[in-house]
């Protein structure tokens, strides 16, 4: 695997109490970066995976907070700051899933799916760019969806595509504006992810994605060596193309 050199890095992936984003948490710590865990409401399973991370030998903090509220971001990233340092390292993984037919699906629970995949990722971003501009480095990955750049729209995930379609849109015009900042944004996008409740027919190579297919990617987006390589999207799916597109 991709082995960037993070030492002396701040790393905060967003949502990582559990699942992916406590992979990922984990395997940039392996690559000596100090990570900030953050949460919303899994406070003990968010100090779990700190707990493991500072197996590695890095400095660990907790911070919890909504990602879809401008005050709670700030507050939160100045809590990483105030232990860690400014973040080097942002991967927007946070984002609500809830498949419903579009016409059935509860108006908050809609507002809920958008804010959180698409709100959340431009307010961390926003927030982090700041240090980020000032130390003339930074890394933003952002967690997308295969089918958002393939063009599949599901009437039973519509809002959950509209989001992500716009994570792909806002990480193609953030990579723009800071092309001159030392900063890169990119794209990390699964198709269907070890955790996912079911295993879908046309999965491709007979399997889901694992965490560590995810964390080879953001691993890479984060070398130094990927300097120039911004404004892109990898698609974690292996090959997978649905019939209907």
């Amino acid at each position: 695997m991709i082995r960037p050199d993070l030492d002396g890095r701040v790393a905060l992936v967003t949502g990582s109490a559990k699942g992916l984003g406590a992979a990922l948490t984990d395997s940039l710590a392996e690559c000596g970066a100090d990570v900030a865990v953050h949460y919303n409401t899994s406070d003990d399973e968010a100090r779990e995976v700190a707990a493991t991370a500072r197996r590695h030998g890095v400095e660990t903090a907790v911070v919890g907070g909504d990602v879809t509220d401008p005050e709670s971001v700030d507050d939160l990233f100045a809590a990483v700051e105030a232990d860690l340092g400014s973040v080097d390292v942002l991967v927007n993984n946070v984002g609500a899933f809830a498949p419903s037919h579009w016409e059935a699906i509860e108006w908050d629970r809609w507002q809920t799916v958008v804010a959180t995949n698409f709100d959340g990722t431009v307010l961390c971003s926003k927030r982090a760019l700041g240090p980020m501009r000032e130390a003339e480095w930074g890394r933003i990955v952002n967690v997308g969806y295969a089918s958002a750049e393939k063009g599949l729209v599901d009437p039973k995930n519509f809002p959950y595509f509209v989001a992500k379609a716009g994570v792909l849109m806002f990480t193609r015009m953030l990579a723009a504006d800071t092309q001159d900042d030392g900063v890169t944004v990119n794209a990390v996008s699964p198709y269907v992810v070890e955790n996912s409740d079911e295993f879908p027919d046309d999965a491709p190579r007979g399997r889901w994605a694992t965490y560590d297919d995810l964390a080879q990617a953001v691993r890479f987006f984060c070398d130094e060596d990927s300097e120039y390589i911004s404004g892109e999207n990898v698609e974690v799916d292996g090959g997978w193309l649905p019939e209907d597109v």
